[in-house]
């Protein structure tokens, strides 16, 4: 499903802890944010929580405030 959406242009899954997980994702716009929000990935997430996920997720908007990408040719 990630790869399928345009708006979404970077997307990692994460393991901070042997049993804490976490996504990553970028947009170029506040729309783009709130188009990948509002899609088939968050919403077959939050209809299989309960039974994937230990508690609620926690969904937080950060700035990223610096990058170095050096694989974009």
């Amino acid at each position: 499903m990630a790869n399928q959406e345009a708006t979404t242009p970077i997307w990692f899954a994460l393991r901070i802890a042997p049993n804490v997980f976490g996504i990553f994702d970028a947009f170029a716009s506040e729309q783009d944010r709130q188009a990948h929000l509002d899609g088939p990935i968050a919403k077959a997430l939050m209809a299989n929580a309960a039974e994937l996920l230990a508690s609620a997720p926690e969904i937080a908007s950060i700035d990223v405030l610096g990058m170095k990408n050096t694989l974009a040719g």
